[in-house]
């Protein structure tokens, strides 16, 4: 939203410059994200909320303006013209369904002068970007970015008996809107039709038929309020964009509506001369404000300060709310059509504070009661993402709502039913997420796009799925790797591409971390490995096909995947450490280098290295692992390191060697070892 600060100046008596400004209404939550000089004027442009409409606006910013700076804000009382019995013109207004439009006013206006408009007017709205057209068209523009009311002037010679019917299109039935393009209805869009054809597209665009010309003498001005959700659909499915849209399907204010119809005539001739023919409406005639019970000792409490109840009733009057005294300690504020943002008593806290100055509110120091369990969801959320920081991942965050092309392109089994959302805002945003992993590939084919050499990312999120006519939600921790792992040895760097084994890796650290001790690894296919906990997968490792790849546009790259349900792996964590002391005597190493079957599960046979060498041997490990040209095909070699030791006494080379022996022949008698 763009606002000059001269044009606020018409509503407040501002005496601070405009950089101090633009600073004041940024810390009170309108920020101002630039600050031109024109001329002798200034321009601010303001990031808008989508829950504050009433922003949308000149008159609101000031509003805001006035509460901020302590100011008055000017207003004009405008009072309906009595319209002469020899001018009066009979207008028909109907409605077909008042949840479509809630109120609908049309104002005619006879024998105007339509020309250009004079320098200041033109100034003003090009001031904001608004070009131009007439000094009727220009005027319902000057007065929907001053009030917020969207308003539409009609050539009132071109509606078939003068005639004005809101009603849903019917199905094929053809408008030119006034920008040339040809769009065809269907009864999901609302239109302003006179009594044969649509003259206009309701709360989005005009017709081109009955747009103000130059050669145009009589005006039909229309103010209402359409349903926000139609205009919201209406202007999608036909691919229109206008500042009235923008602002109906973020909801008007009924009062807004019926004052701006008012400023407008008056500022219609003034500047066009013509006369008052006719006023009729149709719809809701009073708005229906809501009365909220304001505890003033509940704001300070909140706040943490003791705003004076003067000074709490001043604030919230400037910021045109009605205030009144119920008791001692409570006031009854009366809510405006304009501030549909404020429902409960907190939000009139959230006012008061912005408006105050959050600068205000006294530091303090909260207190730390430290506790070493994990008691919820964002504590375990927490250290999962600790552990994998550490392991050299970096979070993404990605959206929950994704594209059916994308699921495809993935080529990933999601064994979900979709949750599809009935009025996507584009193609990119057509179901709920039945996975993470595709997004993640698509964050990591646009980071090796951008030159990135090695990718470790991850997220945490919850997916998708319907069950039994319901949503369910679970969360999930997806992690996607492609590129090169570096590291230091003796021999100096070694550098080895990324594989299914570092994802293990990394899984095994996460799980041990926690403290998830029955884990296994199952391979499923060549390229897919199951992940177990206890008895019951949670989910997967998977090594991306070329297919796939190819679809993300991926070359000469492996990508490297994990998805695992966070549910399943959350009953199996256990936090409980116990330490053990440093041991007193020294352990005794001995290796073994053989060549096995690549089938042959590494992780069987470390447990009958374990279970053969008890209780002298404390631990097996591999140590290293090789596939290469020594090595026949299907098979792979390994290195693995056997600890003995005993926490009485130093073990002796006679106690040793007869149990390594008897290791490495269960080795060869069980899973066919070939000693290196």
């Amino acid at each position: 939203m763009k606002v000059t600060y001269s044009w606020l100046k018409d509503f407040v008596d501002l005496k601070i410059a405009p950089v101090q400004l633009a600073e004041k209404l940024t810390m009170a939550g309108l920020e101002v994200v630039s600050l031109e000089e024109a001329g002798k004027d200034y321009i601010f442009e303001i990031e808008i909320t989508s829950n504050r409409p009433d922003w949308l606006s000149v008159l609101g910013i000031a509003r805001e303006v006035g509460a901020i700076c302590g100011l008055k804000l000017k207003t004009v009382n405008l009072k309906e013209t009595k319209i002469k019995v020899k001018d009066r013109l009979p207008v028909k207004i109907s409605v077909s369904d008042k949840k479509d439009c809630p109120f609908y006013s049309a104002r005619v206006i006879c024998d105007v002068k339509v020309g250009p408009s004079p320098d200041w007017l033109k100034q003003r709205l090009e001031s904001l970007g608004c070009r131009s057209v007439n000094n009727i068209v220009d005027i319902t523009n000057y007065i929907l970015f001053e009030t917020g009311q969207p308003l539409h002037a009609f050539d009132l010679d071109t509606l078939n008996q003068k005639e004005i019917n809101v009603r849903r299109g019917r199905a094929d039935e053809k408008i030119i809107t006034i920008d040339g393009q040809q769009k065809i209805l269907d009864p999901e869009i609302l239109v302003i039709a006179d009594k044969d054809k649509p003259v206009a597209i309701a709360g989005i665009m005009g017709g081109k038929e009955s747009e103000v010309t130059f050669k145009t003498r009589n005006i039909l001005l229309e103010s209402a309020v359409f349903n926000p959700i139609l205009v919201r659909r209406g202007k999608q499915k036909l691919g229109l964009q206008s500042e009235s849209a923008y602002r109906f399907e973020r909801g008007v204010d009924l009062e807004t509506a019926k004052t701006a119809s008012l400023a407008a005539q008056e500022l219609i001739l003034k500047l066009a001369s013509g006369k008052p023919c006719a006023y009729k409406s149709a719809g809701a005639l009073k708005p229906s404000n809501r009365v909220i019970n304001l505890d003033l000792v509940y704001v300070n409490k909140i706040l943490g300060l003791a705003i004076p109840a003067v000074k709490i009733k001043q604030i919230l009057s400037r910021l045109g709310l009605g205030v009144k005294a119920k008791t001692k300690n409570i006031l009854a504020v009366k809510i405006p059509g304009f501030r549909q943002d404020i429902k409960l008593p907190i939000d009139l806290v959230e006012e008061l504070a912005r408006i105050y100055g959050y600068a205000k509110i006294p530091q303090s120091v909260p207190a730390i009661r430290p506790s070493r369990n994990i008691s919820d969801k964002s504590d375990f959320t927490g250290l999962i993402k600790n552990i994998l920081s550490g392991l050299g991942l970096r979070e993404v965050i990605t959206y929950s709502l994704v594209d059916r092309a994308l699921l495809s392109k993935s080529g990933i089994n999601t064994d979900r039913n979709l949750l599809e959302i009935l009025n996507p805002l584009s193609k990119e945003q057509e179901v709920l997420r039945p996975a993470l992993l595709p997004s993640l590939i698509r964050c990591l084919a646009h980071n090796l796009d951008q030159q990135q050499e090695n990718i470790k990312i991850f997220e945490i999120a919850d997916v998708f799925s319907a069950e039994a006519g319901s949503v369910r939600e679970e969360p999930c921790l997806a992690i996607a790797l492609c590129g090169i792992n570096s590291f230091l040895t003796k021999q100096g760097l070694v550098k080895e591409e990324l594989t299914l084994l570092h994802l293990k890796g990394m899984l095994e650290a996460l799980f041990n971390r926690l403290g998830a001790r029955s884990f296994n690894f199952i391979r499923q296919e060549e390229r897919k490995i199951n992940i177990i906990l206890g008895n019951q997968e949670a989910g997967f490792m998977l090594d991306l096909s070329r297919q796939a790849l190819d679809t993300f546009d991926i070359k000469n790259r492996q990508v490297i995947l994990a998805q695992l349900s966070l549910e399943k792996l959350s009953g199996h964590i256990n936090l409980g450490k116990k330490f053990s002391n440093i041991p007193k005597f020294p352990a005794i190493t001995r290796d073994i280098s053989f060549v096995i079957k690549n089938e042959v599960s590494v992780s069987e046979l470390l447990s009958a290295i374990e279970a053969k060498g008890a209780p002298l041997l404390r631990q097996a490990r591999v140590t290293d692992y090789y596939q290469g040209k020594q090595i026949p095909q299907g098979f792979k070699g390994l290195t693995v390191s056997c600890i003995y030791r005993l926490d009485e006494r130093t073990l002796t080379e006679e106690e040793v060697n007869p149990l390594h022996d008897q290791v490495c022949s269960l080795l060869k008698e069980r899973f066919e070892i070939t000693l290196r």
